[in-house]
């Protein structure tokens, strides 16, 4: 995972996404570099435009981040409201009691 979060730095920052860059910010990390999964990281990555990937990723994800209330959390809320207001109405009958 630490391989594609390199890759995704290196990115956001504008520098190129070679086996060199990849390997210093892995080893800048404090772990030690592997030089088959940098190879295959950068082989992998060669003609894709992350820019455009990561706007596809986004939607779907954004999308799922705000689903629409369910019919049951709605009904719950309104039940909660219910019980509020029986509850004040409760309090407000006992204080007339006592003037």
């Amino acid at each position: 995972m630490e391989y594609i979060y390199t890759a995704l730095l290196l990115h956001s920052v504008g520098k190129e996404i070679n086996e060199e860059n990849v390997k210093r910010v892995i080893e800048s990390a404090g772990v030690k570099a592997d030089e088959a999964k940098i190879k295959a990281l950068v082989s992998a990555l060669e003609g894709v435009n992350i820019s455009e990937v990561i706007k596809q990723a986004a939607m779907p994800v954004a999308v799922a981040a705000a689903p629409a209330p369910s019919e049951a959390k709605v009904q719950e809320k309104k039940e909660v409201q219910e019980t509020k207001k029986e509850a004040e109405e409760a309090v407000a009958g006992l204080a007339s009691l006592f003037g």
